[in-house]
């Protein structure tokens, strides 16, 4: 479990980082704790403030870098290199909030037949990612209950993320693994950072 001390570290971090990326400048020292020396994976989103519109989300599912510098990779991406948006400009920062989703490592779900996995997965703690050959996608846990879907919708806009058919978790084939995630957000653009909380499904 993260502190919101750290969590609030890893939102200032970020948005350090991409307000240098956008503007041609260099981050300088950003100010970490020592935990993030450690391996972690990370998601950085941006969200426009303050309808909250997506405009940036990508990050490391894997614990395969310190979180760190997956934390700095990340936020750059988020800004630059989503290829589902144009690139931020400078005149964007001021009306984006950054959110950074610190991740637990991927566990495989087991199931003993497919519909298991209407039970097994829960809204509001788990995040997914579904894998069948090549195609691979993956949802953060506070996607569903920001769009209020229930579990069989979730594993359906899971698969389609991964560019499968929506049923595609019901193919004994499929591999889906899930993960936890603790949310910091920015309140308002540079503003307060709270932690959200994700609301458990009854």
């Amino acid at each position: 479990m993260f502190s919101l001390e750290e969590g609030t570290a890893a939102v200032k971090a970020a948005r350090k980082v991409i307000e240098a990326h956008v503007q041609g400048k260099k981050v300088g020292k950003l100010e970490l704790p020592k935990s993030f020396d450690e391996l972690g994976g990370v998601f950085v989103t941006l969200n426009t403030y303050p309808d909250k519109e997506l405009r940036g989300c990508i990050g490391y599912p894997e614990p395969i870098f310190a979180l760190k510098e997956a934390i700095v990779d990340s936020a750059k991406s988020a800004s630059t290199r989503d290829p589902r948006f144009r690139a931020v400009t400078p005149k964007e920062l001021d009306k984006l909030v950054v959110e950074v989703s610190l991740l637990s490592k991927p566990e495989l779900v087991k199931v003993a037949k497919p519909k298991d996995y209407l039970k097994a997965v829960k809204i509001g703690r788990d995040g997914l990612i579904v894998e069948l050959g090549m195609n691979r996608g993956l949802l953060l846990p506070q996607v569903p209950v920001e769009w209020k879907w229930d579990v069989h919708t979730f594993l359906d806009h899971t698969c389609m993320k991964a560019g499968l058919m929506a049923d595609a978790w019901l193919d004994p084939v499929t591999k889906i693994y899930s993960f936890t995630a603790q949310v910091f957000d920015e309140t308002e653009p540079n503003g307060k950072v709270v932690e959200l909380p994700l609301t458990q499904e009854e």
